[in-house]
C-alpha cells in the first residue's frame, strides 16, 4: 500500500473516530425513518426559536459594524438616553418610560465587572442579565440589590475563581456571551439631565482592569455565521444553533435531547452542511420548521390568561430553573416579546378589546379606564400604560406627543375619592382631562400595561386590571 494511500486512510479513520465520539453523522449517511427526522427538526427549531432571535440582536449591535443600529463592540457600554416616541420602529411594543444602557459581554477570556453608583432620589432601574438561551440569569437593581453602590463580578461557565475584595457578589452564567440590559426611570423631559447623570456613573470593566493585573490570553475570533431571516427559517438554522452550543454549557437535564439532536448533525462547533442533504430530507425538515412555527405562534395565547380583556402573561420569562425544559413556552415568549423580565420585576398585562370584546379602535370610540382607590395598580416603583397602533405594534403621532402614561406623568389628576380615570381617545378631550389623556391612534390599537416592581402579594393571585370602558 503507497504511503499517500496509508495516510488518506489513517485521515479517514480519524474522521469516523471523531463523528463516533460526537455521536454525529452526516444526515445522508443515516437511518432515521422521515418521522423521525421531521419530529428531531421541529424540536430542535422550538429549541432552538429564541436565540436565534436574540442573536439577531447581538449581531446587528455588536457584530454586522455596517448594520445602521450597530453600537459598539463586545465588553464596552452603550447608553440610549432617548425617550422612544413613533420614529423608533427596531423593535415591537418600545418602551417610553425608560431610558436605555445595554453592554453584551464576550465571558471567555475572563470575567466583566459591571458596577453601579448609590441612588439618592429613590429613582426605580435594573439591570436585567440575559443569557444566549433568553433566560433571566438575575437582577442588579431596585428590588434586587437597592439603591446602594456595588460592584458585581460576571463570569462565563468555565471561570473557578475566587471573589475578589471590593466585590459586591458574583454571578456566574453558563453562557459565555451574556446581554446585560439596563433601563433607568425617567419622570419626564426635564427630568433626563437626572437620568443621564445615573447612567454616566454605570461602568464595565475586565477583570484583570479592576484588579490592575496583565489582561489573560484573548479569546480566539468568533467565526460569526451572517445572520440571515431566510436562513433561520429553514434547514440551515442548525449552522445557527451549532455556534451557539459552542458558547453554551447546556444544562445537563437537555444530555439526552442533544444527542437525539445529534442524529441530524447538530453539535457544538460542528460544520453542517446543507447541501449533504438529499432533496427529499431537505423537503421533510423543511415541513417540520414550518409546522414549528405554527406551533411558536400559536402557544402565544397559552402565555397566559385573560381577564376583563387584559391577557395576563406569567411564566414565559425567567431564570434557567424556571425555564427549564419549557422550550415551547420561551421560544412562543420570544416571539411575543424578546426580553421579557421575570414577573417579579415587572409584569406586562396588554389588551386589543373593550368591555363588550370588540377590537379597540380610535377611529369608533373613545374610552376611559377607571381604577377605583383600592384598585390602582399595586407595585413598589411605578406603572404605566403604552398606545400602540396595529398591526404594527409601534407609537403612533398625536398632538402633544403623549405615547406613554404612569404614575409618574407631570400632572395626573386623582378624582376626590382617590380613584383615577385615563382618556383614552384620538381627540383632544376637555380642559380638565388633558392630563390624564392617553392619545389613541385612528384605527385598531393595543393598549400595554407595565407594572415595575409589582407587589409581591399582588401576583398570586395576579391583579387584574378593569376592563376598558367605552365612554359615553
Amino acid at each position: 500500500m503507497k504511503k499517500r494511500e496509508i495516510k488518506m486512510k489513517k485521515l479517514n479513520l480519524l474522521f469516523v473516530s471523531i463523528l463516533v465520539a460526537l455521536s454525529i453523522q452526516p444526515l445522508s449517511a443515516t437511518t432515521l425513518s422521515k418521522e423521525e427526522v421531521k419530529n428531531i427538526t421541529k424540536e430542535a427549531f422550538i429549541y432552538t426559536y429564541p436565540m436565534m432571535d436574540n442573536y439577531k440582536m447581538i449581531y446587528v449591535l455588536k457584530v454586522w459594524k455596517d448594520s445602521p443600529v450597530y453600537e459598539t463592540p463586545f465588553n464596552e457600554l452603550t447608553h440610549n438616553a432617548v425617550l422612544l416616541g413613533p420614529e423608533y420602529t427596531t423593535m415591537v411594543r418600545p418602551n417610553n418610560d425608560t431610558f436605555y444602557s445595554n453592554a453584551i459581554f464576550d465571558l471567555r477570556a475572563e470575567p466583566m465587572i459591571l458596577s453601579v453608583p448609590a441612588i439618592s432620589d429613590k429613582r426605580y432601574y435594573s439591570w436585567q442579565l440575559i443569557d444566549l438561551f433568553t433566560h433571566n440569569i438575575g437582577y442588579i437593581g431596585t428590588r434586587e440589590t437597592g439603591f446602594k453602590a456595588g460592584k458585581y463580578l460576571i463570569a462565563g461557565p468555565n471561570w473557578s475563581g475566587k471573589k475578589p475584595k471590593g466585590i459586591t457578589k458574583v454571578i456566574q452564567t453558563d453562557s459565555n456571551i451574556l446581554l446585560a440590559l439596563a433601563r433607568t426611570q425617567v419622570y419626564s423631559t426635564d427630568d433626563a439631565k437626572n437620568a443621564k447623570k445615573i447612567m454616566s456613573e454605570y461602568k464595565v470593566e475586565t477583570l484583570s482592569q479592576y484588579m490592575g493585573t496583565p489582561a489573560p490570553k484573548a479569546a480566539s475570533p468568533l467565526d460569526f455565521p451572517v445572520y440571515s431571516d431566510e436562513k433561520i427559517r429553514s434547514v440551515e438554522f442548525i449552522t445557527y444553533l451549532n455556534f451557539f452550543l459552542g458558547l453554551v454549557k447546556p444544562n445537563p437535564s437537555e444530555s439526552a435531547l442533544l444527542k437525539r439532536f445529534s442524529k441530524i448533525g447538530i453539535g457544538a462547533d460542528v460544520a453542517f452542511d446543507v447541501n449533504s442533504i438529499d432533496p427529499e430530507t431537505k423537503k421533510v425538515m423543511q415541513d417540520a420548521i414550518d409546522e414549528a412555527m405554527v406551533e411558536i405562534e400559536a402557544e402565544v395565547k397559552n402565555l397566559g390568561v385573560v381577564k376583563d380583556g387584559w391577557m395576563q402573561v406569567s411564566g414565559a420569562f425567567g431564570s434557567p430553573k424556571e425555564m427549564e425544559g419549557k422550550f415551547l413556552t420561551r421560544a412562543a415568549a420570544a416571539y411575543f416579546g424578546l426580553y421579557g423580565n421575570s414577573i417579579e420585576e415587572a409584569f406586562y398585562p396588554d389588551t386589543t378589546i373593550d368591555e363588550n370584546g370588540d377590537a379597540l379602535d380610535g377611529s369608533k370610540h373613545n374610552y376611559t379606564l377607571h381604577f377605583s382607590k383600592d384598585r390602582l395598580p399595586p407595585v413598589k416603583a411605578f406603572w404605566s400604560f403604552s398606545m400602540y397602533k396595529l398591526p404594527e405594534q409601534l407609537f403612533t403621532e398625536n398632538s402633544i406627543k403623549r405615547y406613554v402614561i404612569s404614575s409618574a406623568t407631570e400632572g395626573l389628576k386623582y378624582n376626590e375619592d382617590g380613584s383615577l380615570d385615563i382618556y383614552i381617545q384620538k381627540e383632544k378631550p376637555s380642559a380638565d382631562k388633558v392630563s390624564n389623556w392617553l392619545p389613541a391612534y385612528d384605527g385598531k390599537f393595543s393598549l400595554q400595561a407595565r407594572l415595575y416592581w409589582p407587589e409581591p402579594a399582588s401576583l398570586d393571585p395576579l391583579y387584574v386590571l378593569p376592563k376598558v370602558i367605552i365612554s359615553k
